[in-house]
């Protein structure tokens, strides 16, 4: 077996945010997911609460791929919290996901943030990295569409 050698003229770097690597990223990596899956590429969506004055309440921010929703950001104003915002948000995002074939929902919730909240909405604990971020645990969490 060889192993290659980097080039002696390449270079390593570390630095901040680097919306040109990112962009490149994404699209090798969507052309490498979509050769090995067949599914197009990802398409996000968002839900937002605004008031009448215009003001943001809440929102989320997901995306759609191969059958598969994926909820990246839910927030809700903290004065609005407890006010079923977050449960209409997260039927509004399950409803796109199914209007966009998808059959599974995922979300990752810290133990300080809301994971009781999505088992209330019929999700389930998948899996746990416990300890993360500073002794708490990052909880991923799984559920079928329409179950």
């Amino acid at each position: 077996m060889t192993t290659e050698e980097p080039s002696a003229a390449a270079s390593l770097q570390v630095g901040g945010k680097d919306d040109a690597l990112e962009q490149r990223l994404e699209a090798e990596l969507t052309a490498f997911n979509t050769a090995a899956t067949g599914a197009a590429q990802p398409e996000e969506f968002s839900v937002r609460v605004t008031a009448g004055d215009g003001e943001l309440l809440g929102g989320l921010t997901g995306w759609t791929w191969g059958g598969l929703c994926g909820v990246e950001l839910l927030w809700v104003g903290e004065d609005q919290r407890h006010a079923g915002w977050g449960s209409k948000l997260m039927r509004a995002a399950e409803e796109q996901a199914a209007r966009r074939g998808c059959t599974d929902m995922i979300v990752s919730s810290y133990t300080f943030q809301a994971p009781a909240f999505y088992r209330k909405l019929g999700f389930r604990e998948a899996g746990r990295l416990p300890g993360v971020p500073g002794g708490h645990a990052d909880v991923y969490l799984h559920k079928v569409i329409g179950a």
